[in-house]
Parts: C-alpha cells; structure tokens; sequence
C-alpha cells in the first residue's frame, strides 16, 4: 500500500520508511513531489494540525497521506510552547531554545514532555487513524549535544542524565515521543493495509492458467 509523507523533512522519512516497510507500506517520499505544498498550521492541538497537513496532502496527490505534529510542553510555562514549539519566536532552532531558556531562568520546576500525533488519511473517506505519544523528562540548565534538531540539545528523558543531543540517533529512535507514535501507528495499520490487500485482490483476481 502506497502512503506518503506529507513532508520533505528526510529524517522523518527516513525513521518512517524504516518502521512501516515490513507491514506492507511503501512510503513515498513529499520532497520527491514537484512544488512546494505551504500548510497553515493554525490549529488548535497536534491534532488539528496533524489532520490538516495529511488532508492537504491527500487532496494535492490523491495518495493516502501521513502526517506528525509535535512539540514540547513545559509545566512551569503552562504547557508552552506546544503546538507553536517550531515557531514560538523566528530564527533557527538556537534562536528558540535560546528563548526557553530564557524564560526558565527564575523557574525551580523544569519538568517537560515532548508530544507526538501521528494522523493517516485514506483516498476512501474511511476514518483517519490517529495516534498521539508522549516523552516525559526535563529542561536542561544549558545545550549540551551536537545530534538532532529543535530542543534535542536541552531536553533530558527521564531515566537518562543526558540530552537527547547527547544520546544521539540510535536511543531517541527507540525512546523519543514520534518513535513511539510511529510504533504504535503500524500496529494500528496493519488490520487497514490487510482490509485494502484483501480488496485489491477481490477486484483484481488472479488469471487462472489451463
């Protein structure tokens, strides 16, 4: 079954390709697509914007899409910056953990979580699968790490005493919010790729040699 990346970020794709191939999904590529397709990303939760990046690319390519949204929740900030964590002020990923810090100078708690929603839509209307992970930890006093992007260098998972810049690609992929909303969603797919499988081949039945 084809699906594609509502994205041209290849490290998604590329943690993707790797977990949904053995349940039957060829994953395609969104940077491989000519043009550039700009989603607002104006919603409400992970949710909203997960939804509204796989429909755009479904409508644009008439392929089954997948799409993430995700972000870091910080406690002492009241849950910001969420859903706004890649835009929350302009510049570059050093710009906005700059403005983390920040605003964590004069705060004792700096307990946090990295979210994670994963949505699937179908070129059939049937209903979109979604599934949202979590990864608990805390906000570090300082960057520390050159592996990964966005608050990597200052986020610390719990049950480590190190970044996940610092633990590179190998754990963050076992342990990290979108692993584990990427785990959970090929189990979700399976029963839909065999329901899609069964169909393909009621309505394109093998040739019957004398």
């Amino acid at each position: 079954m084809k699906i594609v990346l509502a994205s041209g970020n290849a490290n998604k794709y590329a943690e993707m390709k790797e977990a949904f191939e053995p349940i039957g999904v060829s994953l395609l590529y969104g940077g491989d697509f000519k043009g550039s397709l700009h989603v607002e990303e104006n919603g409400a939760t992970y949710r909203d914007n997960a939804l509204l990046k796989a429909r755009a690319w479904l409508k644009a390519t008439g392929i089954a899409s997948i799409s993430d949204d995700s972000g870091l929740e910080v406690e002492a900030l009241g849950g910001a910056p969420g859903v706004h964590s890649a835009r929350i002020v302009p510049g570059s990923d050093a710009d906005r953990t700059k403005w983390l810090l920040e605003q964590l100078k004069a705060k004792d708690n700096r307990r946090a979580r990295f979210v994670a929603c994963l949505a699937v839509v179908f070129p059939d209307g049937r209903e979109p699968l979604v599934c949202e992970k979590y990864c608990p930890g805390q906000i570090a006093e300082e960057p520390s790490g050159v592996s990964g992007f966005g608050y990597d260098p200052v986020f610390i998972p719990d049950g480590y005493g190190k970044t996940f810049a610092e633990l590179g690609r190998e754990i963050k992929t076992k342990i990290s919010h979108r692993a584990l909303a990427i785990k959970e969603m090929t189990q979700i797919l399976k029963p839909v790729i065999q329901y899609y499988a069964v169909r393909n081949m009621e309505k394109s039945p093998p040739e019957i040699k004398e």
